[in-house]
């Protein structure tokens, strides 16, 4: 359920840590925390597979403090999955534009 959205989100937390924390493979503490958090909630999604991205989505399932790191996370991380993972990032972003219509 859900797994290229997991993959999304997890590599973008992943092109954050990496820049902000200065880790290489592995994630720091927060931002391992914080992953577990988004995998989490994305398996308890109540839309299942036709889930939105999480911009476009009209349920806010995060909690307020959360939902404060991931959306930094992914205002860092969104442009530069284009040069780090651009094929994730066509996925994510045609998804988008697609629930939009």
């Amino acid at each position: 359920m859900n797994e290229g959205e997991k993959k999304v989100v997890s590599k973008m937390i992943s092109i954050y840590c990496r820049s902000k924390h200065n880790q290489k493979n592995e994630l720091c503490i927060e931002c391992k925390s914080l992953n577990n958090y988004a995998l989490q909630r994305l398996e308890r999604c109540p839309f299942g597979d036709d889930k939105p991205t999480c911009g476009t989505c009209t349920i806010h399932c995060y909690k307020r403090d959360m939902r404060k790191r991931i959306k930094e996370v992914m205002r860092f991380s969104g442009p530069r999955m284009l040069f780090a993972h651009p094929i994730e990032a066509i996925r994510h972003f045609n998804r988008e534009r697609k629930r939009k219509k």
